[in-house]
C-alpha cells in the first residue's frame, strides 16, 4: 500500500506527487500544474483543448466535455449543464430559474438539496460535479504520465459553507484529496503575482464575466492574507447573453418565426452568433450565412445590443464598492477573469469605471486555474518565501441523523478559524439535542474519532423543523476547539471545549487520510443511501400526519392510494437502493401534490368568506 508523508505543523501532504489546481467552472472547467521550470501551466491533453465544457450526458454511457456538448440539442433532458449553479442549493434557491434548465430538477422539498432525474436514476449536483472532476483528473494523469490524487479547487468568493462542502465532496467522490478550497478572485490575484509578497498591501477588484455568470469581488491583501471585503454579481448573466443578443438581432433582421425553425437550425444560428461575438473582438464586421439565412452584424451594432448587459455589470461593481465602504480611488489593481472579458466594450467600461488600465495580460479563461496551481505549489512546500499559516490537519464536524459526519471545519483550514452551521429538530416537541463532535475524513462517524458529546437541553417544544440551532466551532491558534450550540428562538445555550489533536500520532493522522481516499467511493455511496432513507422516513412521517389531520378533504380512493404509495416507500427504505427510494419519494410526491393545493384553496376561500374586496 502507498504511504503518504504529512507535515503536522501545516497539515499539508509532503510533495511526493503533483498537486494540481482545478477551476471547476459553470460553463468550462480546466486543470493546471506547476511545470518543471516552476511556472504554472494549463493542461491540454492530446490536443483535446485546454477547456473542458462543464457538460455531462447521461446516456447508456456517461460522457463529459466536448463529447457531451453535442447532446444539448439531441437529448436535452439527459444532458446536464451549469451544474455549478446547483451545488449546495435547495430547490427554493433556484425555483425561479428552473426554466433555464432543460433537465428535470426534483422539487419534492423546498428545503432539501436539489436532485436531478435522468432516466430512472437520480443524481445530486455532487455526483455530477464529481464526473467533471474525474474527467479533469483523467486528462491530467494522461498528459502528465503520473497519478494525480491531490488538488486545490477554486470556488466563487460568494459560495457559502454548504456550497464549499459540496465542492469538497465532489472532489472526494472523484478520487481527489482536496487540500484547499480557494476563492476564484484569490487565485486570479496569485496568477498575477499579487499577494505573493507578504509585505505588500493592496486593495484589488476582480471582475469575472464568464459564459453564464458574473461576479465582482473586492479584496484587501495584507501580510499575504486575502480578505474578501465584498462581492456582487448576477449568476444568470454572462457571455451567453451576448450570443443571444446577436441571435435575436438576426431573427429580427431576417423576419424569422422562431417557432418555425427546427432545433438543428436554431443551434447552428446560436453557434454562429458565438462565432460572430469572438470575431468582433479583432474586426469591425462579421458576415456569414447559416443555410439560406444571412448572418451579418457590425461591431457598433453589437456594442449597442450588449451595452445594457455590460452596464448591469458596472452597476454591480459600484454596489460592491459601496458595500466595502470604498471609492474607485481606493482600488490599486483591477483583474479581468472569464472569457467574456475579451469583449472590447467590457474592458473599456471597466477601465472607465475604475479609472485605471485593467490586468488582462494572462488568458482570462486560464487565470483562475493557473492561480490554483500556484496555491497548490505553496501547499506542497515548494515556495519557501511564502508563509503558510497553521492549518488543521483533519476535518472537524458533528454527527447528524443516520450516523453521518457533517464537516464544519474542513481539514487544511487556516487557524485560528471560526465556522458554523444551522440545524433543526426532526421530531415534534423535541426538547433536547445531542451534539457529538468528531474528527476525521470519513463520511460515517463510526469511522472517525469522537472528541466530545454534550446535550443542548431546554429547547422549547415546537413542531419538527421550527427550532433553529446554531452550532459554531471556534478553533484557536493553540488548536483548542470550542463548540457552542445556541437555539436562536429561545436563547438556550451550551458549549464545550476540546483539544482535537490530543493523542494522535503522525502515523494515525496519515492512516486516517489514506483510509478516506481509499474508501471515498464506498463512503459516498453509503452517505447517499442514508440521506435517501432519511428523506424517505421524513416523507412517510409527513404524509401520515397529513392523512391524520386532513383526511376529510380526500376521497376514500385517494386515502387508500396514498397509503399504498406510503407502504411501497416504507418497503424501499430497507433496500439499500438509493434510486429506488428516491423514485418512490418522487411517486408519492407527484400523487399527493394536488392535495396540498386543494387544502390551500379551501383555506383561502374560507378566510375570504364574508369579506368584501375593495
Amino acid at each position: 500500500m502507498a504511504t503518504v508523508s504529512i507535515n503536522l505543523a501545516t497539515g499539508s501532504i509532503q510533495k511526493e506527487d503533483i498537486i494540481v489546481g482545478i477551476d471547476l467552472g459553470t460553463t468550462n472547467s480546466l486543470v493546471a500544474f506547476i511545470n518543471p521550470e516552476g511556472n504554472p501551466q494549463v493542461i491540454n491533453d492530446t490536443g483535446k483543448g485546454v477547456l473542458v465544457p462543464s457538460v455531462i450526458h447521461l446516456g447508456n454511457e456517461v460522457s463529459v466535455g466536448n463529447e457531451a456538448k453535442s447532446y444539448l440539442t439531441t437529448d436535452p433532458t439527459n444532458t446536464i449543464f451549469s451544474v455549478k449553479r446547483l451545488l449546495g442549493r435547495a430547490y427554493k434557491d433556484i425555483e425561479y430559474h428552473k426554466d433555464f434548465f432543460s433537465y428535470k430538477i426534483i422539487d419534492d422539498d423546498l428545503e432539501s438539496l436539489v436532485k436531478i432525474k435522468a432516466g430512472d436514476s437520480f443524481y445530486s449536483p455532487i455526483d455530477l460535479s464529481a464526473m467533471i472532476l474525474k474527467e479533469l483528473k483523467a486528462r491530467a494523469e494522461h498528459a502528465l504520465k503520473t497519478p494525480v490524487n491531490r488538488a486545490v479547487i477554486t470556488v466563487p468568493a460568494y459560495f457559502n459553507d454548504s456550497q464549499r462542502q459540496a465542492t469538497r465532496d465532489a472532489g472526494k467522490l472523484a478520487g481527489l484529496d482536496v487540500l484547499r478550497i480557494v476563492n476564484e478572485p484569490t487565485a486570479a490575484s496569485l496568477a498575477y503575482g499579487i499577494g505573493l509578497n507578504p509585505e505588500e498591501e493592496k486593495v484589488i477588484a476582480v471582475y469575472d464575466l464568464g459564459g453564464g455568470t458574473f461576479d465582482v469581488s473586492i479584496l484587501r491583501i495584507q501580510n499575504g492574507i486575502f480578505e474578501v471585503l465584498s462581492t456582487n454579481g448576477n449568476t444568470f448573466l454572462g457571455g451567453d447573453d451576448f450570443d443571444r443578443a446577436i441571435l435575436n438581432y438576426w431573427i429580427e433582421q431576417n423576419k424569422l418565426d422562431i417557432s418555425q425553425l427546427d432545433g438543428s437550425t436554431l443551434q447552428a444560428l446560436r453557434l454562429k452568433a458565438e462565432e460572430a461575438k469572438i470575431a468582433l473582438t479583432p474586426q469591425n464586421i462579421f458576415n456569414d450565412r447559416v443555410g439560406g439565412i444571412p448572418c451579418a452584424i457590425a461591431k457598433t451594432v453589437f456594442q449597442e445590443l450588449i451595452l445594457p448587459k455590460v452596464e448591469e455589470t458596472i452597476l454591480c461593481c459600484k454596489n460592491a464598492l459601496k458595500d466595502a465602504g470604498l471609492t474607485v480611488g481606493d482600488i490599486n489593481e483591477v483583474i479581468m477573469v472569464g472569457g467574456s472579458t475579451r469583449t472590447p466594450l467590457v474592458k473599456q467600461k471597466v477601465a472607465e469605471l475604475f479609472q485605471r488600465p485593467v490586468h488582462d495580460q494572462i488568458n482570462p479563461d486560464e487565470v483562475v486555474a493557473l492561480g490554483a496551481a500556484i496555491q497548490a505549489d505553496i501547499l506542497s512546500g515548494n515556495r519557501k518565501d511564502i508563509l503558510l499559516l497553521d492549518v488543521t490537519p483533519l476535518s472537524l464536524g458533528i454527527e447528524t441523523m443516520g450516523g453521518l459526519m457533517d464537516i464544519i471545519i474542513p481539514r487544511n483550514a487556516k487557524i485560528p478559524t471560526k465556522a458554523g452551521r444551522q440545524y433543526t429538530t426532526s421530531i415534534d416537541g423535541q426538547v433536547n439535542m445531542k451534539i457529538s463532535v468528531y474528527q476525521g475524513e470519513r463520511d460515517l462517524v463510526k469511522e472517525n474519532r469522537k472528541l466530545a458529546e454534550f446535550d443542548l437541553k431546554g429547547i422549547p417544544a415546537m413542531p419538527a423543523g421550527f427550532p433553529k440551532v446554531d452550532i459554531n466551532f471556534l478553533l484557536n491558534a493553540d488548536g483548542i476547539l470550542t463548540v457552542q450550540a445556541i437555539e436562536l428562538r429561545s436563547g438556550v445555550k451550551q458549549q464545550v471545549e476540546v483539544k482535537p489533536t490530543y493523542g494522535l500520532t503522525d502515523e494515525e493522522v496519515e492512516q486516517m487520510l489514506l483510509d478516506s481516499i481509499e474508501h471515498a467511493k464506498d463512503d459516498v455511496s453509503q452517505r447517499m443511501v442514508i440521506e435517501a432513507r432519511r428523506e424517505g422516513e421524513q416523507m412517510v412521517y409527513t404524509v401520515e400526519r397529513f392523512l391524520e389531520k386532513n383526511g376529510s378533504f380526500l376521497s376514500q380512493e385517494e386515502i387508500q392510494a396514498t397509503r399504498t404509495y406510503t407502504s411501497k416507500l416504507k418497503e424501499s427504505l430497507n433496500s439499500g437502493d438509493k434510486d429506488m427510494i428516491l423514485k418512490k419519494i418522487d411517486e408519492i410526491n407527484e400523487y399527493t401534490r394536488p392535495f396540498a393545493e386543494r387544502l390551500m384553496d379551501h383555506a383561502i376561500s374560507h378566510a375570504m368568506k364574508g369579506k368584501a374586496i375593495e
